[in-house]
């Protein structure tokens, strides 16, 4: 090649350049597989529990609580069944004892009750409505409030015990949502999500329907697929809340 003025073009050094940067990718290949030695100490990196995805050491850990709430609830027991061994308590002061235990939801309980079921939207859902916006990513899961709304609902129509899919609500729980799924003392759960509260079953019901957040809900179900399920059920047992008691609050030093 040759330019304006008929002299030669250098042509670009391609091959030197090459070497170069062969030369300096394997030494930051060698770098980096040192530092991964020296992070790893040896060991395999892949099983470093600091490296797996912070979703995978959520649910790790929420195993380990659904473990260690079912030896809380065998302890309990136990501690139970000597306290009221010892306790010397007559039969009325044992039943009044049993029915704050069902007031507070430490106790079983078992009646007729309603279970609502809510879920996200399916794969690539679209509008089913003509005129309806096409959804967003927000349009199609469940959130936080929507949850809050359904067990707030089930209380105010008077159910006597509510329970978030395989728990027992007392009053110091709270629904929160991370992300895509449900953080719930110290458990973690997918959808679909499962709501279960005992009481009378009409009541129930019409406090769903009359609720405003619940409509709104439902016109995100018209819309786009969401999952939305209402069952009465007769003669459900909800669990007693396993877990801790104990409240925790901060306070000023000094």
């Amino acid at each position: 090649m040759s330019d304006s003025a008929g002299a030669p073009v250098r042509p670009a050094r391609r091959p030197a350049l090459s070497k170069v940067l062969s030369a300096a990718v394997f030494a930051l290949a060698g770098v980096l597989f040192w530092t991964s030695y020296d992070t790893a100490h040896g060991g395999n990196i892949r099983t470093d529990d600091s490296l797996l995805r912070t979703s995978d050491l959520i649910r790790a850990k929420s195993h380990q609580n659904a473990d260690l709430e079912q030896q809380l609830s065998a302890l309990r027991g136990d501690v139970d069944a000597l306290a009221h061994r010892e306790s010397g308590q007559s039969p009325a002061e044992q039943r009044r004892t049993d029915t704050l235990g069902q007031a507070a939801g430490t106790k079983p309980l078992t009646g007729d009750a309603v279970t609502v079921t809510l879920n996200d939207a399916p794969p690539n859902a679209t509008a089913r409505i003509p005129g309806v916006p096409q959804p967003q990513p927000n349009d199609l899961v469940i959130h936080q409030q929507d949850l809050q709304a359904v067990v707030n609902a089930l209380w105010r129509g008077g159910a006597q015990g509510v329970q978030v899919m395989d728990q027992r609500l007392i009053s110091t729980s709270a629904v929160r949502c991370v992300g895509n799924t449900l953080l719930l003392q110290g458990r973690v759960y997918s959808p679909p999500y499962t709501i279960t509260a005992v009481g009378d079953q009409n009541a129930l019901r019409t406090a769903l329907d009359k609720d405003p957040s619940i409509t709104n809900y439902r016109q995100y179900v018209t819309a786009y697929g969401l999952g939305w399920k209402v069952e009465a059920r007769n003669q459900v047992t909800l669990p007693g809340y396993s877990g801790t008691v104990d409240l925790h609050y901060a306070q000023p030093m000094g």
